[in-house]
């Protein structure tokens, strides 16, 4: 057969033996988008061109009466010889029943897939704890708690900064070695080791970094972003749980015989508002942050209430008795706090040092602060108070008790308020005149 001229019209219609120059003088007919010459070998190839004129190597055959339509690249980038080979690849593919572009998606989903979740193997535990601050919250409450998210700050501090007490710079945070580490990083073996290295410098110190650090591998595995690469397990496994502290619960309190003493010696304190803040813990049975985070807002001195937080709930209201109403009328108003302080925060923040005072001077040993909240349920058993009053007063669970659990109305609990105070006073030694000037009040023994 006669070579075709250079300058001939190429039939479209009939399969044609690609050659470079064949390609070269492929035009897009007058009238058309686009145009496709067929290739003699029978492999399913063509080359299109566009009406501006660029030209692809297109792969083309049906798979269940679906025409199957696949671009291979640019005829610049591809040799004729390679279209052919790449043509012949899919022509088999399609001769197993196996999409070409159906498996060109997948590769590209897998490579998509594999580049998202490097990058989540990649992103560190410090990475995401600035997240897990501002968005993450405790169950059953909208947000942290001041003292607790400023715990949260100082657990996974750097440190290096002065002090606020005393002179030096302050220690890293129990939880500064993890915020380096990959979150994807972090299982037992991990977790054991920062322990038994945390645990050598304080061991309560330590495990309760470890609660802390629960919460935010429990929050990491409720998120989709992290999901994949956190082991929500990792702090509750045995290597950890054994080395932990025994939790011996707590049971000091106030006897009622060292009742006295210790009155005396918090109403000496020269710090009048953390001694008023210690007796008011005593009694109202008060969580120390629910009692230090009091508003004047949330004192009513006309109907004789206070509004204060809650640990189950968002607030509780409670009687506010005589004797606390004097005590608080005469404390100063700096600012929004009942309990103020100078310090940055603006109320107290920490009492121990002063409560630590008045211990030694009264003679009791081993008092803790929470210890006063325990003196109220005892002393209020004492003064003869049906436990559930006892119980919502304090903000404890609803919970079934011997008597029932019915919540009283604000009225219902002051007359049992009213007499655990009483009692408390009398223990105390101090004679109270309802109607003496705020601060006025005389002790008999």
């Amino acid at each position: 057969m006669a070579r075709q001229s250079r300058t001939a019209e190429i039939d479209l219609s009939q399969p044609q033996e690609l050659t470079v120059g064949l390609i070269e003088r492929l035009r897009c007919p007058a009238g058309k988008t686009q145009a496709f010459l067929r290739d003699t070998d029978g492999n399913g190839l063509r080359v299109r061109v566009t009406a501006n004129g660029a030209k692809a190597f297109v792969f083309e055959q049906k798979l269940d009466r679906q025409t199957i339509r696949k671009t291979i690249g640019d005829v610049t980038a591809w040799s004729i010889v390679d279209a052919q080979k790449e043509a012949r690849r899919l022509a088999r593919l399609l001769d197993g029943d196996q999409d070409p572009r159906q498996l060109e998606r997948q590769v590209k989903a897998d490579a998509t897939a594999k580049a998202a979740g490097d990058k989540a193997r990649a992103i560190t535990v410090g990475e995401v704890w600035p997240t897990y601050l501002r968005t993450g919250k405790p169950k059953r409450r909208e947000a942290w708690k001041p003292r607790y998210r400023s715990d949260l700050e100082s657990m996974a501090s750097p440190g290096g900064v002065q002090k606020l007490r005393g002179k030096g710079l302050t220690r890293p945070g129990p939880l500064h070695p993890l915020m380096a580490l990959p979150l994807a990083s972090i299982n037992e073996q991990t977790l054991a080791a920062w322990f038994e290295g945390e645990a050598a410098s304080g061991r309560h110190q330590a495990a309760r970094a470890l609660m802390m650090f629960r919460g935010f591998l429990r929050w990491c595995s409720a998120r989709p972003a992290y999901r994949a690469v956190t082991d929500r397990d990792a702090g509750r496994a045995p290597a950890i749980l054994e080395s932990l502290p025994s939790a011996k619960r707590r049971t000091d309190a106030l006897e009622s015989a060292q009742v006295s003493a210790w009155w005396a010696s918090v109403e000496q304190l020269n710090n009048r508002t953390a001694s008023v803040y210690l007796r008011a813990l005593l009694l109202t049975g008060a969580r120390r942050e629910e009692l230090a985070s009091l508003t004047w807002r949330n004192v009513d001195l006309r109907w004789r209430k206070l509004t204060i937080a809650d640990k189950v709930e968002d607030t509780r209201t409670i009687p506010l008795t005589p004797f606390l109403r004097q005590l608080l009328a005469g404390l100063p108003r700096t600012n929004a706090f009942v309990f103020a302080s100078t310090g940055q925060s603006g109320r107290l923040a920490d009492v121990r040092s002063s409560h630590g005072t008045a211990l030694q001077e009264a003679g009791i040993e081993a008092l803790t602060i929470h210890g006063l909240r325990r003196s109220f349920s005892l002393l209020g058993e004492a003064a003869g108070a049906p436990a559930g009053a006892i119980a919502q007063v304090m903000g404890h669970k609803p919970s079934a008790t011997a008597e029932g659990y019915r919540p009283r109305s604000v009225d219902a609990l002051r007359p049992y308020l009213e007499k655990i105070e009483a009692h408390i006073i009398e223990l105390a030694g101090v004679a109270f005149v309802p109607e003496a000037e705020p601060g006025k009040l005389v002790r008999v023994k």
